[in-house]
């Protein structure tokens, strides 16, 4: 079905240039919130009759999505950012090529792709320079310090005309726990080592010997929250990994805990770890991820205290970007040509 969907859209293409039509192939970028999807990807290498569209702000409603999408062929995505569930893609007769970066996408219902006669594809994540791990890697370590030197109050200050008024956390003899210990989790226990700390460590399956590669130390979940200063959270979303870190663990890291979460919102009890941070049960937070993205005008997480957000943003660098965006681009004309690499969706 994969192979007859790209002949298909190949074939049609031809026999408009056939009759001089100048109908060529619409492709929709969407949520290129940075507005530079044009800026790394090598759009030109697209047959020249190739139409793309850039969206640049989210589209949230499900209904305004599919009458916004109807008239392409090709739709490339960003991530989660958007999601094609079975009812959308039924919805989208035209739709014949999805390609996501990353070479996975929760967001995208594959088997309802593959039932529709759309190819699914996705991207490396720019593998040969680490993907999109070391980015997110010294985003955590980012939010770490901001939270421990008081970084973005201060800065706040100074352009407000004050001068010190946070007292820095020592880092140096702290103790850290990393919550996933795979290639991202391992960075990120690497430089905790360098920065002085005891490290400790906790997965489903993790090893003494496994830690030990990274100078971290295997304990149990509760252990883990109990003795560490910085837990960050480095874990992939399933049903089984939902919540994980709920009560309980916020509770056992005590009032002077920072918790990290750059992995995604789920993974974290969102409305208890924003009560704790009201109620002073916990010390600080730095996030990247959240259940709700965009975040929306009013979400608490807009007003809650001790914390540093950011809009998800550990894997938005250039070399991610330009692997991303670059390899986006050559998905699309392997398709066209009839030969469409790194689908995801056999058969």
């Amino acid at each position: 079905m994969l192979g007859d969907s790209a002949q298909d859209l190949e074939g049609a293409v031809r026999q408009n240039a056939a009759n001089g039509s100048d109908a060529g192939v619409a492709v929709a970028v969407l949520d290129d919130y940075q507005n530079v999807a044009r800026e790394y990807g090598d759009w030109e290498n697209l047959p020249g009759d190739t139409e793309v569209v850039v969206f640049d702000e989210h589209i949230a409603d499900r209904e305004e999505l599919v009458r916004r999408l109807a008239r392409f062929d090709v739709v490339a995505v960003m991530r989660e950012r958007t999601a094609f569930p079975r009812e959308v893609l039924e919805a989208l007769p035209k739709l014949r090529l999805l390609v996501t970066t990353g070479m996975g996408n929760a967001a995208i219902d594959t088997e309802a792709a593959t039932e529709n006669g759309v190819t699914v594809c996705g991207t490396g994540n720019g593998s040969s320079t680490g993907g999109d791990w070391a980015p997110t890697a010294e985003l955590t370590w980012g939010l770490i310090l901001a939270l421990a030197r008081g970084i973005p109050q201060e800065d706040r200050a100074v352009r407000a005309g004050g001068w010190q008024h946070t007292i820095g956390v020592d880092l140096a003899g702290r103790t850290l726990g990393v919550l996933g210990l795979g290639r991202l989790g391992g960075q990120v226990a690497t430089v905790g080592r360098a920065f002085g700390m005891e490290v400790l460590a906790f997965s489903e399956n993790l090893t003494e010997e496994r830690a030990s590669e990274f100078g971290a130390r295997a304990v149990g979940k509760r252990e883990l929250f109990a003795a560490s200063d910085v837990v960050t959270i480095h874990m992939r979303l399933s049903e089984r990994s939902r919540g994980l870190v709920g009560r309980p663990e916020i509770d056992a890291m005590g009032p002077e805990g920072y918790l990290i979460n750059t992995s995604r919102g789920p993974l974290v009890d969102e409305p208890e770890l924003i009560a704790a941070l009201h109620e002073g049960r916990i010390g600080g937070a730095g996030i990247d991820v959240y259940e709700r993205e965009p975040l929306p005008a009013d979400d608490p997480w807009r007003s809650a205290p001790r914390t540093v957000l950011t809009p998800h943003i550990g894997y938005v660098s250039e070399t991610t970007y330009r692997a991303f965006y670059t390899e986006t681009v050559e998905d699309i004309r392997r398709f066209l040509q009839g030969s469409p690499v790194r689908v995801l969706n056999g058969g």
